[in-house]
């Protein structure tokens, strides 16, 4: 190659390296203040703060650190949030002083709390069989709109659903939205945060639970599948519906029938279906007990 065609060449892969560098340092700036936007009524600030609310058992749905913030204190705090599968992202000083009430020093650490505290799957279970009941609960898979999730959350109360299993990833949090839109329901259905849907799935499955996921290709309609017994419900993303190793988990997959031109509905509304058919279900089955 000539000295000429080698210097242009360079130039070439700079440049490109440059526009990369741009495009990358924006998209970061772009999650950061995707993620900043967030209601700011449940934001805790300062180091000694959020340690403690971890240790004290408050739902922390993510930190945020300043960038090049370092020492024994942050150390800790990245191991806490690790041990309890927090999410941590590094941001620019300025986006957390934007978020921060004036007069507020946060020392470079921010943490989203939820509106209220997570609990254990454990938990959840327990707390219906101690009423004598077959434990019923709601698995979302990347359901990201907080519309969704807070009308599923109604939903759930009022069709006597017993908890609500949501992963810690590609999943929409506990927030003020979510709050606002269950119109007081996230006051009353647990809800778990799980990390590996996979693992969770086995787990439960391992305890007695049948797992239906509802699915547009399922092998039967939802009224004629058996929704009664311990039984996990999975609804799937408002797009892409459940993940391929997460249907291939189900013991079974239910369908909903569609007559018109759209061919489907969204997740909360899907979700109602099921949990509403899996209460008629369970009331039918406790009449003809108690007939």
């Amino acid at each position: 190659m000539k000295p000429k065609e080698q210097r242009t060449e360079k130039r070439t892969e700079k440049r490109t390296e440059k526009h990369t560098e741009k495009h990358r340092e924006k998209r970061t700036e772009k999650i950061a203040e995707e993620r900043t936007s967030e209601q700011p009524s449940h934001i805790l600030a300062g180091r000694h703060a959020i340690v403690e609310a971890i240790k004290a058992g408050r739902g922390i749905n993510r930190i945020l650190l300043a960038d090049g913030l370092h020492g024994n204190s942050v150390h800790e705090l990245r191991d806490l949030a690790r041990e309890h599968g927090i999410t941590v992202d590094t941001v620019g000083r300025s986006k957390l002083d934007a978020v921060v009430p004036e007069g507020v020093r946060h020392q470079g650490v921010l943490a989203y709390a939820a509106p209220v505290a997570y609990v254990a799957v454990e938990e959840i279970i327990a707390a219906a069989r101690e009423r004598g009941e077959d434990p019923l609960l709601l698995l979302l898979d990347g359901i990201e709109d907080p519309q969704n999730l807070g009308a599923l959350l109604r939903t759930a109360d009022a069709a006597g659903v017993h908890g609500i299993l949501l992963p810690r990833r590609h999943s929409v949090p506990l927030t003020e939205t979510v709050a606002r839109v269950s119109a007081g329901a996230l006051e009353y259905v647990p809800v778990a945060r799980i990390g590996n849907i996979a693992q969770t799935m086995r787990a439960l499955k391992e305890q007695g639970f049948w797992i239906a996921g509802a699915d547009m290709a399922g092998e039967e309609t939802y009224d004629r599948a058996n929704l009664t017994g311990a039984l996990v419900l999975v609804i799937g993303s408002e797009g892409r519906g459940m993940s391929r190793l997460t249907r291939d988990l189900c013991d079974f997959t239910v369908r909903l029938p569609m007559h018109g031109k759209i061919n489907s509905l969204n997740a909360s509304a899907a979700g109602a279906i099921l949990m509403y058919e899996a209460l008629r279900q369970r009331t039918a089955k406790a009449a003809v007990r108690h007939g």
